[in-house]
């Protein structure tokens, strides 16, 4: 009972040694870890100068080569390139997508190779010269046989804590180890105390092994994300690929300082040039008659002068009955002329009666006859509606059989170049002072507008500003609201950006996205006004030299 006392407190320690290792252990920082690198993960040379940029991707034992200008990031696909893989020359294929393909042996390699492009292109010719890091050769690690036995045995166990994820599985395995051994210590055999030693040892490093299995402990071990998709980096920077860039088209402009005159956003909508438009309506009110080719439908073509639509008037009951006595008595005094008429006939051939009764009772007659004409237009003649001008339908609110009153609109007519926007002012402006103005339909169509007039009298405590839209585009319509950039404001020296190039950060603070590496994109926060309708100019945050994304700007601004 007592010769296994040593065993139980050998198991004890050993117990210790290994099952509270791995838990103290469990999630624990060693120091200031550098942050996980993101990168590529394909083999791939960057490099660039102040003509081109070129990065090569190595897949499948072929170098794909994306040639961009520097400037503008825009695909050179009409270029000549030779690469020189050490003392090996190779001329690149161009493929049908506008990239470049190199093959050879030298790419099956190991270790950093060193390529160097000769690019030979309209643009001009530039030499580029990068290093491609192909994997490195594996090492040979000689090791003697005893030493690999207790590496053996340290693995076995790594891989029975690591089969279960538990420490406790570990702890029962050292468990039976110390009930072995303290049988082993009964006996009298003189290896005995050496094998305990052993043991000991070989259960501690391989508990202590185990227990920092995954962990890192320096800033020289910190592990690199290895994707070739487009990801935000830990730095708050983007990694966007080449091949993901051509997908999005994504395009940079060179900053440089410029002074521009100071805009103000106004609020408009587009109407119609009062010289050419016009309303069709009804005066007196009736019930609308289709004419013989159909009522004319919106987006359709007329000239000045087509008959649009003809209005039935509607007479009240009392008025009928009014018209209907007076046609009958016209009728009735008609009858008695046309009888006075042919008695002055026959008396006047027989010289009975003078010719000149007869001209008057003829005269009589035709009055009669035209006040009876005049009734009846009055009962069942309608009112005929033109087009007032030449143009195009904009609207149209009637159906045949509608009842319509006077001074409705029926039809607008407006001519395609016929449009103007209306802004109001609230005293940011001053009217007699706007030299140029621009404006921005919902759709990001850019408009130029040439100042007409402004109002002296309030309209909602603003002063409403006419435009003419010059060389209006075809989705223009009356009505449409529109953002109207005025400039009369005081001279500032900025850069001035596509306001596509300026998009929101996370905390709602305008950025633009800097082109700094061939792959690499950083955001900037600048501080921006109004210049025009399509521009903006940033006042702070940029510096003259830096290439800004003028498109494209939002898709790297959304990728996570």
């Amino acid at each position: 009972m007592l010769a296994g006392l040593p065993a139980l407190v050998l198991s004890c320690l050993l117990l210790a040694a290994t099952s509270t290792g791995a838990p103290a252990h469990e999630g624990h920082d060693h120091g200031n870890d550098a942050p996980l690198a993101a990168g590529a993960g394909s083999p791939r040379v960057a490099t660039h100068s102040d003509q081109y940029e070129l990065v090569g991707i190595l897949k499948q034992g072929r170098l794909t080569l994306y040639l961009d200008r520097s400037a503008d990031n825009a695909p050179v696909t009409d270029a000549r390139i030779t690469a020189t893989l050490g003392d090996a020359e190779v001329a690149a294929e161009a493929t049908p997508d506008g990239t470049y393909t190199v093959s050879s042996p030298k790419l099956a390699g190991h270790g950093p190779l060193e390529v160097v492009f000769n690019v030979q292109a309209p643009g001009g010719e530039d030499l580029l010269i990068g290093t491609l890091p192909l994997p490195a050769k594996p090492s040979a690690v000689a090791s003697t046989a005893s030493t690999s036995g207790i590496e053996g045995i340290r693995q076995s166990l790594r891989s029975l804590g690591a089969g279960t994820g538990s420490p406790y599985s570990l702890a029962g395995g050292t468990l039976v180890l110390g009930l072995l051994l303290g049988l082993a210590l009964r006996s009298r055999s003189r290896w005995v105390p050496a094998t305990a030693v052993g043991l000991t040892a070989l259960l501690v490093s391989a508990g202590y092994a185990l227990a920092h299995e995954g962990h890192d402990h320096g800033p020289g071990t910190a592990a690199a994300a290895t994707s070739d998709a487009p990801q935000r980096l830990p730095d708050g920077n983007v990694f966007l690929p080449k091949p993901s860039q051509r997908l999005m088209e994504v395009r940079t402009a060179v900053t440089r300082p410029e002074t521009a005159q100071r805009g103000v956003q106004l609020i408009g909508r587009v109407i119609a040039d009062p010289n050419r438009s016009g309303l069709v309506q009804s005066i007196n009110g009736g019930r609308v008659s289709a004419p013989e080719r159909g009522l004319p439908r919106i987006g359709q073509s007329v000239r000045k002068g087509d008959i649009l639509a003809t209005v039935e008037p509607a007479l009240p009951l009392a008025d009928q009955t009014t018209i209907a006595e007076r046609a009958g008595e016209i009728e009735q005094l008609i009858t008695v002329a046309e009888g006075k008429l042919e008695r002055l006939r026959r008396l006047a051939a027989d010289n009975i009666t003078p010719r000149s009764q007869v001209v008057d009772a003829e005269a009589e007659l035709v009055g009669l006859r035209r006040r009876r004409e005049i009734v009846r237009q009055s009962r069942v003649e309608p009112e005929v509606l033109r087009a007032p001008i030449d143009g195009v339908i904009a609207n149209a609110r009637v159906v045949a059989g509608q009842v319509v009153q006077s001074q409705d609109v029926l039809f607008q007519i407006v001519h395609p170049e016929g449009f103007w926007a209306e802004a109001l002012v609230y005293g940011e402006v001053d009217p007699t002072k706007i030299a140029d103005a621009t404006a921005l339909s919902g759709d990001g169509t850019s408009m130029r507008l040439r100042f007409q007039g402004s109002s002296r009298a309030l309209q909602q405590h603003a002063t409403v500003v006419h435009f003419a839209i010059l060389d209006p585009p075809a989705s223009v319509s009356v009505g449409q609201p529109l953002t109207v950039v005025a400039r009369n404001g005081s001279e500032v020296t900025g850069f001035i950006l596509p306001r596509d190039a300026v998009v929101r950060a996370a905390n709602g603070d305008a950025l633009v996205w800097l082109h700094t590496a061939p792959e690499r994109f950083e955001g900037r926060p600048v501080r921006t006004e109004a210049f025009d309708a399509a521009r903006v100019v940033v006042r702070d945050g940029l510096k003259a030299g830096e290439r800004v994304v003028v498109r494209g700007a939002e898709l790297i601004n959304q990728v996570r």
